[in-house]
């Protein structure tokens, strides 16, 4: 359900909206008063305007469709191999929904303040100060962040989902922006003490306080996700592989037959492997627990609808396991424990299961029956071979069993194992390392996957800074002129503003390196239980990587500010 992973992006852009319609008619101000000389009334103001944003809505949202639908062409190649059936042909419904996303999200940000516009009196054309919108009215908000939480329930499609997503993107928007504007406010009481191009940058940013928190959240949204994803991709898999032991099992053997396990032990061990563990296993489906019926109708779960659906491989043992642990009961060579069966812990819970139920078993056309008599706790990452449900010894004894088995294969005996299997052909041999860096391949190309769908919104925070330095551009452009008057180079001020945006896209990258490491670190000890290490390099990249695009993209934001004529500027205003 991918799109459920799009609701930072539509912050992104409500917050793009918000910036361009809420700050931005500010300019339209002028207009209206002008409009308003020459005899315009209220309704007249607000068609004119709403038929504007209307067609410019309409045209961003085709543009957008057209995006989207060229955009997962892309996704499709990243996947590659991994989605080998041919895309359908698109329905218009992504279209119309694309339309009514953009429509929505527009007039949501937007008729608030449009309503605002038209009350502008004619008198502002002599008095400036008259007829201002409203900077932090309900209703210029409201109806933005309602019509946000309409998406939100409309593309998750389910309630709890949609509070969940709403909670998640202000925590991070909220957590992002008080990080941002606690180290502004630091930055603050060290600007004096700068050099002067520094200092005007440094007061650029913290002059516009508010503007740069929401910059830094916004970017940082996106930067966030994906520094996690990376962090996910290399450094957890990296932690989970240094967990395992070296002499972890890189080979399964499965189908051995009762007659060729004595031989086979003996011919691994004449190549010096060590003794492996041979394990009995038999087929049998699960029909009743406690004397009742196991049907898939019985659970809502769906994983317990497919376990009970399938066939279990059902062993036994005398003694237990090293990876196993005894939770509940006991086993039967302890303490003279009853002879029975003992179940995974995991299992018993997904199935409902209990000390002292009796389980039955179709095996080979024939019923089999035992108690629980203790649950064990399975450590399955270990690589061996482990069961489901173990029975006591002689409890499985004539039903039809194969055997199974894995062991470790150090680097170099390779050979000589391929020689000793050609021997016993029926044997199924599984290369462990092989699927693991199969596996490895498929989580780089899925991770890839959701990397270039958060590419959109690291996207959007790109166009929320260039929105907001759109809506000061007037501003900037005043300053800038009084700067040059004053005697202030084009270089000064050129620096400047590059100190400025790289201290925005500095920070951006620093809060979002760590909550990328928070966040991580908290998936890999309490979600995946894996050791996890702050990884400074990442945190360093994140920060520069920040600085940089940033820079780059205020600059290309605010070249108009340098290129204008101070003079014109000044004449303009008298």
């Amino acid at each position: 359900n991918t799109g459920t992973f799009d609701d930072p992006a539509i912050a992104g852009i409500d917050d793009l909206l918000q910036i361009l319609i809420c700050e931005n008619p500010g300019r339209r101000l002028d207009d209206c008063a002008i409009m308003r000389c020459f005899g315009a009334t209220q309704r007249e103001i607000l068609t004119v305007y709403f038929l504007e944003l209307l067609i410019l809505a309409a045209l961003a949202s085709l543009a957008g469709c057209l995006a989207g639908y060229l955009a997962q062409l892309g996704l499709v190649g990243l996947l590659g191999t991994l989605v080998a059936l041919e895309l359908p042909a698109p329905s218009w419904w992504p279209v119309a929904a694309g339309m009514l996303t953009g429509l929505v999200t527009a007039l949501g940000f937007a008729l608030p303040a449009l309503l605002h516009i038209r009350n502008v009196p004619a008198l502002r054309v002599l008095r400036r100060d008259l007829g201002g919108l409203p900077g932090h009215s309900l209703s210029l908000y409201g109806a933005g962040v309602a019509a946000f939480g309409l998406l939100v329930v409309w593309q998750t499609g389910d309630g709890a989902m949609s509070a969940y997503a709403l909670a998640g993107v202000a925590g991070v928007l909220l957590g992002l922006g008080g990080a941002a504007a606690v180290l502004i406010r630091l930055l603050r009481l060290w600007q004096h003490k700068l050099p002067r191009a520094w200092r005007l940058g440094v007061m650029n940013l913290t002059h516009r306080a508010a503007g740069s928190s929401l910059q830094v959240a916004a970017f940082g949204v996106g930067m966030t996700v994906l520094l996690l994803l990376s962090m996910v991709r290399v450094d957890l898999l990296a932690s989970w592989e240094n967990t395992l032991p070296p002499d972890t099992p890189n080979r399964f053997l499965i189908n051995i037959q009762a007659a060729q396990t004595a031989d086979l032990e003996r011919r691994l061990r004449a190549i010096g492997l060590e003794q492996p563990g041979i394990f009995p296993m038999v087929r049998g489906r699960l029909t009743a627990i406690g004397g009742e019926a196991v049907t898939p109708g019985r659970y809502e779960d769906e994983r317990a609808q497919r376990l009970v659906a399938r066939e279990f491989n059902l062993s036994w043992a005398a003694g237990l396991q090293a990876d196993n642990e005894i939770t509940a009961g006991a086993w039967w060579d302890a303490g003279g424990g009853t002879k029975g069966l003992s179940v995974e812990e995991g299992l018993a819970r997904t199935l409902g299961i209990g000390l002292g139920d009796r389980l039955d078993f179709e095996v080979a056309g024939s019923i089999f029956s035992g108690r629980v008599t203790s649950l064990r706790k399975v450590a399955w990452d270990s690589f061996r071979v482990n069961f489901f449900v173990i029975a006591a010894p002689g409890m499985l004894e004539g039903y039809p069993a194969s055997y199974i088995s894995s062991l470790y294969i150090p680097p170099g005996r390779g050979d000589d194992f391929d020689a000793v299997m050609r021997d016993f052909p029926n044997v199924t041999v599984i290369d462990v390392a092989a699927i693991m860096e199969y596996v490895r391949q498929v989580m780089e190309r899925i991770v890839l996957a959701v990397d270039y769908v958060f590419v959109f919104t690291l996207l959007s925070g790109l166009l929320v800074l260039y929105a907001t330095i759109q809506a000061t551009l007037d501003a900037r452009i005043r300053e800038n002129a009084v700067m040059r008057t004053l005697g202030a180079g084009r270089g000064l001020l050129l620096r400047a503003l590059a100190i400025e945006f790289a201290g925005i896209g500095l920070l951006a990258g620093l809060v979002a390196s760590g909550a990328a490491t928070l966040l991580g670190k908290v998936l890999g000890e309490r979600v995946f239980q894996l050791p996890y290490g702050v990884d400074p390099a990442m945190i360093l990249v994140g920060t520069l990587a920040g600085g940089v695009g940033v820079c780059i993209a205020g600059y290309l934001g605010t070249r108009r500010v340098l290129e204008r004529p101070p003079l014109q500027t000044l004449m303009e205003r008298a």
